[in-house]
């Protein structure tokens, strides 16, 4: 009997996979982790309600500041594997593999094989891509739901069935649920791609056609919406004091953090990101300690800010890849115009080359960039490569001959991910990270002293003490939320010292003259507390005085009659 022989295409895809798996995997736990996000993973495994809303700290006061769907894979990881560092970042690692061989089938069925598998090897190596994945954010996941709804539009465009439209609109609502207006950057490319890819009847009027068109892509943007503010919608569902308070918005609405917050103030560049993202490469010094070099900021806006050589977002991480897939995507669009290319060539081209073109435009534009933003359209960049390489093999004789070149050019952006993987290099935010030896010291003190206080302490911001908080898992005061927004008054913060729930309070900033409103040491409850609390910090073994004060023990008491309501959230 003859034995059946496994195609080549299959062991090369499955061979891509298997690089981009090892890049993302490999010492995944040595990756620095996010102290902000990883507040919330902890804290969303103590109860339900914390793991529906997203809750920051066990107490569940206050949220993170988009929708928690990516974290529900974290605290899902965390429950089948223990809390790790590597448990905590394997949902992006493996969303991050994923999307290659996804990619590949998405551009495989237009461009066939060769175009399919560099796309693929192109995703694979990407710098960028290998960073995030390997980061404990939620970029990888919502990069990889784009790749899925990419396909399911091909899909869409191959069979002409709406049900495919339709899943495409359920995951483009899933990616929004994951990292909000981040997850829009693909839909103009993705539209574009079904207008022109899918089939119109012959037999019908064009009339008939433009009518079915327009019932397919209103029935698509209705699942769109209803998936992507489903969870919004969940919240109201919830009295008001039940709710969180959302970091990030102004009036403690998960609806204003999604939408102002992360949305029209994200693109002015009005407002930083909670849990800003600075690269951080780790090594261990002659000691062996870790220590940590931070990038220099990224370029500020310019038509050549992705082709900066320095910063955080340098050109080998994204950039010349990028460029090269824009001339061979321009190439490919300029072709695929003068000649009778099929249907579905023409849409994926095109729709590729304006994804490709809206996501450069977006982030040399941008006043605030941080790099795992670009996610939203590395998709893009691999599948136009892939196809300009497809491309040029298929031209004149004269011209093919630089596909093999284009291709290896790969090498470049496999050498710079290598080096990423061994540098350990993070793309997540280090916001709350306290010294390890001092927060240690911090916890043990607060153990012995606190005696049954149900907060172990108030912070003087929601993000000061997210390393503690993952540490130890205990409920925290937030007497601000972002901004310098006050949270906890005074009259509400005496009430819980009279009852013997808080007995300490970490303020890390302090309110000089001339400190602008939005600084967290300048809230009402701060200021209170350096007036009336005595100072313990070094007796606690921290190396400054003022950041740790013992609040008074009988402090008088006089609670607000418009207090009422955040004080009823604090008690839950």
């Amino acid at each position: 009997m003859r034995t059946p022989t496994i195609p080549l295409r299959w062991v090369a895809l499955a061979l891509i996979t298997a690089t981009a798996a090892v890049l993302r995997l490999v010492d995944l736990g040595a990756v620095r982790l996010d102290p902000f996000y990883d507040a919330a993973v902890r804290s969303m495994g103590v109860s339900w309600h914390n793991f529906f809303f997203g809750a920051y700290e066990p107490g569940g006061s206050v949220s993170i500041d988009k929708p928690p769907i990516d974290l529900w894979l974290q605290v899902a990881s965390v429950k089948l594997f223990g809390w790790s560092s590597t448990s905590l970042k394997l949902p992006e690692a493996l969303a991050g593999t994923a999307s290659v061989p996804l990619l590949y089938a998405a551009v495989k069925r237009p461009f066939g094989v060769i175009a399919g598998l560099v796309a693929a090897l192109a995703l694979a190596v990407l710098p960028i891509e290998v960073i995030t994945a390997r980061s404990d954010t939620m970029d990888a996941v919502m990069m990889m739901l784009l790749v899925l709804a990419l396909l399911m539009v091909v899909r869409a465009g191959e069979t002409g069935k709406t049900v495919w439209l339709l899943a495409a609109a359920g995951a483009l609502g899933v990616a929004f649920n994951v990292k909000l207006l981040e997850s829009m950057v693909a839909l103009p490319g993705l539209f574009v791609l079904a207008c022109l890819g899918l089939p119109r009847a012959a037999e019908v009027s064009r009339r008939a056609r433009r009518g079915r068109l327009i019932g397919q892509f209103a029935a698509a943007a209705a699942v769109y919406v209803v998936i992507a503010l489903s969870w919004l919608s969940a919240t109201l569902l919830f009295p008001a004091h039940e709710r969180p308070y959302a970091i990030g918005s102004t009036n403690g609405s998960a609806w204003n953090a999604a939408f102002v917050f992360n949305g029209t103030e994200r693109l002015s560049g009005k407002t930083a990101e909670v849990g800003q993202a600075t690269p951080v490469l780790h090594h261990r010094d002659g000691g062996g300690t870790v220590t940590s070099t931070g990038s220099t900021p990224i370029t500020p806006p310019s038509p050549t800010r992705l082709l900066a050589n320095g910063g955080q977002l340098p050109a080998k991480w994204l950039g010349w890849e990028a460029l090269a897939a824009l001339l061979l995507g321009a190439g490919v669009v300029i072709s695929v115009t003068r000649r009778k290319a099929g249907r579905l060539q023409r849409a994926m081209v095109v729709g590729m080359f304006v994804w490709l073109l809206t996501g450069i435009v977006l982030f040399s534009a941008m006043a605030r960039l941080h790099p795992r933003y670009v996610e939203s359209f590395t998709p893009a960049v691999a599948a136009m490569f892939g196809i300009g390489v497809a491309w040029v093999a298929g031209a004149a004789s004269r011209t093919r001959l630089l596909a093999a070149p284009l291709t290896a050019l790969l090498a470049i952006p496999l050498v710079t991910s290598v080096e990423a993987v061994g540098e350990k290099i993070s793309d997540a935010g280090n916001v709350g990270a306290l010294d390890s030896i001092e927060q240690r010291a911090l916890s043990a003190y607060l153990l012995a002293h606190q005696g049954s206080a149900r907060y172990e302490l108030a912070a003087g911001s929601s993000t000061s003490v997210a390393s503690l908080i993952v540490q130890d898992q205990r409920p925290v005061l937030m007497l601000t939320t972002y901004d310098g927004l006050s949270f906890t008054s005074v009259a509400q913060l005496k009430t819980l010292m009279a009852r013997g729930e808080v007995r300490y309070a970490f303020l890390d900033s302090v309110c000089g003259p001339g400190a602008p409103k939005t600084t967290a040491g300048c809230a009402p409850a701060a200021l209170w507390v350096r007036a009336h609390g005595t100072d313990v910090s070094r007796q606690a073994g921290l190396h400054a005085r003022g950041l740790l004060w013992q609040l008074p023990s009988h402090p008088s008491v006089r609670v607000l009659t418009g207090d009422r309501g955040r004080g009823d959230r604090l008690k839950r």
